[in-house]
């Protein structure tokens, strides 16, 4: 048995879809030229006042409610008094007190079995904005389009003892709130982050060890390398007689390494009060009842509806469930027309692949979602073979293209009548003699070189059984 454990507790940052900001109407639209995206209220001018985006109450509690929380029917704003230079207020408008939600609970599932990860609470906030550290000219530059982008922070109970089960927390998590519309969740850009706080302790001690935080981690990879090392360090540290400092931690995922940058603060470091310029907010059963009413069909559910309606394997309805997005392929396809088996297998075997090749998250897909439908049926149609089906794919996946009229424009459209496939067939025997008196002298493998060769002259456009059937009746005739 090991002689320590791991113990870890998350705090889970999710920018809202909202087209708006929480407290005022700037767009909350990635990208954009720096400080573009930026009015008085979002960056602190004095003698301007806050508006409660009614859009993020309405994320929180969706969100809330999908993850087994009470929602707190009578919540509030607080203060938290900090200086970062990427706060212009110099405080952040959060919830301490009151926050919208509360008491949640995700099960979830690993090799070594299922873990119940309770959920401590759920607050609304503003996020904060970016800073830019150039190496160049030795300075930092601050980018404020982000502050006021509406967020909702997770925060788990300190249930966590691998880093497998932390993966598993933050996909579900993922799956879920992209289910829910209420986040992209795209970690790439920064819409869902996480904080892990990691302690360690030896086995069977009741106990918590001294805790630190490694923050704003954006890739659930490096999540997990972040905690393999820090939880190593720790108990490095304590085997050598030393003791851990509580501090906050950056992960330098190049290195592979953790540094520290300051020392951790609690909440009353931050010297939160009620915020003066917000109102409390009431919500009414009748408003909750509404949004449980709805909320959309969720991973779980579907993935047992897939298995049992549509007769997915288990490990299929799995990965498809996983992501909102694959969902839409997946939906959009079958509604064209291709059966589900046939759905399934085209994007865990070409679209998945394409995916990583590219180094591309599902919800970073452009094309239309019905497009592979239409692909499916005209290989099953006849109207193209499987091999050209995926170079279609390939156009549609990298330029967003029309698949039938791709194949059309390109003169990709399958051949399958056997007067236009024999002269070139013919051409094929004439060009390989050897290979011809072989096969006829018993060899027969060389009828599966002739059919490649078939095939390559033909251009990969013919219908591979059309080509075998003229292909033997050309070979019968010459050994008449």
């Amino acid at each position: 048995m090991a002689e320590y454990e791991v113990v870890m507790g998350l705090e889970v940052h999710v920018e809202l879809a909202t087209k708006s900001k929480i407290f005022c109407g700037c767009t909350t639209e990635f990208g954009g030229e720096p400080n573009t995206h930026v009015c008085e209220i979002c960056a602190g001018m004095p003698g301007t006042l806050p508006t409660l985006n009614r859009k993020v109450v309405e994320f929180a509690v969706r969100a809330g409610l999908a993850l087994g929380c009470e929602i707190t029917r009578y919540n509030k704003f607080d203060r938290k008094n900090y200086f970062y230079p990427d706060l212009p207020k110099a405080y952040q408008v959060s919830q301490l007190y009151l926050p919208i939600c509360r008491d949640g609970n995700v099960v979830v599932s690993t090799e070594a079995g299922s873990t119940n990860i309770g959920i401590r609470e759920i607050h609304m906030e503003e996020d904060a904005g970016k800073l830019v550290h150039d190496a160049w000219e030795d300075c930092t530059l601050v980018d404020y389009n982000r502050c006021g982008v509406p967020l909702i922070e997770i925060v788990s109970q300190p249930d966590f003892r691998t880093a497998e089960e932390v993966t598993a927390y933050l996909e579900k998590l993922k799956a879920t709130l992209q289910y829910l519309g209420v986040s992209d969740c795209k970690m790439q850009e920064g819409s869902m982050r996480a904080d892990v706080n990691l302690s360690v302790r030896k086995v069977g001690d009741p106990e918590f060890g001294t805790r630190t935080e490694m923050k704003n981690m954006a890739s659930i990879k490096a999540i997990s390398r972040a905690i393999s090392y820090e939880a190593a360090r720790q108990i490095d540290v304590l085997k050598e007689g030393g003791s851990i400092r509580q501090e906050t931690r950056r992960w330098d995922d190049v290195k592979g390494i953790s540094y520290t940058m300051r020392s951790k603060e609690d909440a009353q470091d931050y010297k939160y009060f009620p915020e003066p310029d917000l109102m409390p907010i009431e919500i009414s059963k009748t408003y909750i009842d509404e949004i449980r009413e709805s909320l959309p069909e969720l991973p779980e559910a579907k993935k047992a509806r897939y298995i049992a309606d549509l007769g997915l394997p288990e490990y299929d309805a799995d990965i498809l469930t996983g992501s909102r997005y694959l969902v839409d392929v997946f939906e959009a396809t079958i509604r064209v027309g291709a059966s589900p088996k046939d759905a399934s297998n085209w994007i865990m075997t070409d679209l998945l692949k394409m995916l990583k090749d590219a180094q591309m998250e599902p919800e970073d897909m452009k094309f239309s979602p019905d497009s592979l439908g239409k692909i499916i049926c005209m290989v099953s149609e006849g109207k193209m073979n499987r091999g050209t089906g995926r170079k279609v794919f390939l156009a549609v996946f990298e330029k967003d293209v029309d698949p039938e009229k791709y194949v059309e424009e390109h003169g990709l459209s399958q051949v399958s009548d056997s007067s236009a496939l024999k002269p070139a067939i013919a051409e094929v025997l004439e060009a390989n003699p050897r290979a011809v008196d072989e096969y006829l002298s018993g060899n027969e493998k060389n009828f599966q070189f002739l059919i490649g060769q078939s095939m390559k002259a033909l251009r990969g456009k013919a219908d591979p059984q059309a080509v075998r059937e003229v292909l033997q009746t050309l070979l019968d005739e010459k050994r008449t």
